[in-house]
């Protein structure tokens, strides 16, 4: 049974702004400058930096009391792009479409769902391929360094900016889900329910591994220029309703840059994505375009399991900046919750958010033990915290993947 909407909510029903339909989920990117020159945001490392640019999405309507408001974090590679369609002849909707929505995960009928791009992206929030007021020219690798505390900080900002004293939830997964423990560390009594995905209080060593990788075969790669790649006299806005001299973020239309170390990059990550049944049940051994082993060195793509990681790349170089993935997987790096805030207990101990931890069976980048590392520390400080370790052969990938269990549980939590 559903709890009773709030006066405030069931007053935000008369004007429903997202459906179920197709012409009833188009939405459109937003953005506000945040920060200024005069007042920057100060930075975990020491730096500054501001105007700060923030692209975000809004789905469904915010209560008069603004007290509905669900805020969504995303992951490493995604964008503020959550759910719907800017225009009806869109390939593909929002990467969490099925999961936003009237009576779906995150019912819109209830919650004013809010997306944004993370500070240091490349989806129309300040990141390294903005151009920096002070110079004129792109960032590159003169963006300073950030941590998810910065990203958090700036996401407050907005929020604030918006009117929301209080987040009715928020919601992450990976990167996200670091993202929201970091926020209700930061900020104890900003959030009303926490829920924490596919993700722990630091990552590991291997998964500081992995990315240390990635982001070797991007500064390997002789297009990369120490990060100043960035083609003016051919670069697009990939944002249009920028004000003048607000920063703005590019995209080269030559194709420039490191490419294929941005591509490697990628398929080391996204292996680290998926779980050996998973990919056993896909691919296995099966060959791509022949019946017989070629005998050929040359031949990149023989199997299968190789065509879909190189498939992966050549998408993934299409859409994100290189310089990006290089300050997003250190931030990743440098994420410790407990180092932080001198022990996980202190972290996590004054929160009042209702928080939800949910982890999977064949996610071996964030494993179960470190979820329940934070379930643990929430209970030992008394707070309201519930765990579900959930079935899945789709490896980290499975909070993407496997929808329907995942707003099984959402709702389940939501409604109790």
């Amino acid at each position: 049974m559903e709890p009773p909407l709030l006066e405030s909510q069931r007053a935000s029903l008369d004007e429903k702004t997202f459906g179920t339909d197709d012409d009833a989920r188009l939405v459109k990117r937003q953005s506000v400058e945040l920060f200024s020159t005069e007042n920057p945001l100060k930075l975990a490392g020491g730096q500054e930096i501001g105007p700060i640019r923030v692209a975000y999405e809004m789905y469904g309507t915010l209560s008069p009391a603004k007290d509905n408001a669900f805020f969504i974090c995303h992951a490493l590679t995604g964008d503020a792009h959550a759910a719907g369609r800017y225009n009806l002849e869109d390939r593909k909707p929002g990467w969490w479409d099925e999961f936003i929505g009237p009576g779906r995960g995150i019912d819109t009928d209830r919650f004013c769902v809010i997306c944004a791009n993370v500070l240091g992206g490349c989806q129309g929030t300040t990141g390294p391929s903005c151009i920096d007021p002070k110079t004129g020219e792109p960032y590159g690798l003169n963006f300073p360094f950030i941590t998810i505390a910065d990203i958090v900080h700036v996401h407050k900002e907005l929020v604030s900016y918006l009117g929301i004293k209080k987040l009715a939830g928020a919601i992450g997964g990976s990167l996200g889900g670091m993202q929201v423990l970091e926020w209700i560390a930061q900020d104890p009594d900003a959030i009303e329910n926490a829920i924490v995905l596919a993700s722990a209080a630091n990552l590991s060593a291997q998964g500081i591994a992995f990315n240390a990788v990635g982001r070797r075969a991007i500064y390997a790669d002789p297009q990369f220029h120490n990060g100043g790649y960035y083609d003016r006299a051919e670069e697009v806005s990939v944002q249009s309703d920028h004000p003048p001299n607000a920063p703005q973020s590019t995209v080269s239309k030559t194709g420039k840059g490191p490419r294929f170390g941005l591509a490697l990059a990628r398929m080391i990550a996204h292996i680290t994505y998926l779980s050996e049944s998973s990919i056993e049940k896909k691919f296995g051994r099966r060959l791509q375009n022949s019946e017989q082993l070629a005998f050929d060195l040359m031949r990149e793509t023989e199997f299968q399991i190789e065509s879909y990681l190189h498939y992966q790349g050549e998408q993934f170089v299409e859409r994100f900046d290189a310089n990006s993935y290089l300050y997003l997987t250190k931030a990743m790096d440098y994420f410790d919750l407990a180092e932080s805030y001198h022990g996980l207990n202190n972290a996590l101990g004054n929160t009042s958010a209702r928080t939800l931890v949910a982890s999977y069976t064949t996610d071996w980048l964030f494993p179960t033990a470190q979820s329940r590392e934070i379930v643990s520390a929430l209970i030992l400080a008394g707070k309201h915290a519930s765990f579900c370790e959930l079935e899945s052969p789709y490896g980290h990938d499975a909070f993407l993947v496997e929808v329907q269990q995942l707003t099984e549980l959402v709702r389940a939590f939501l409604n109790s």
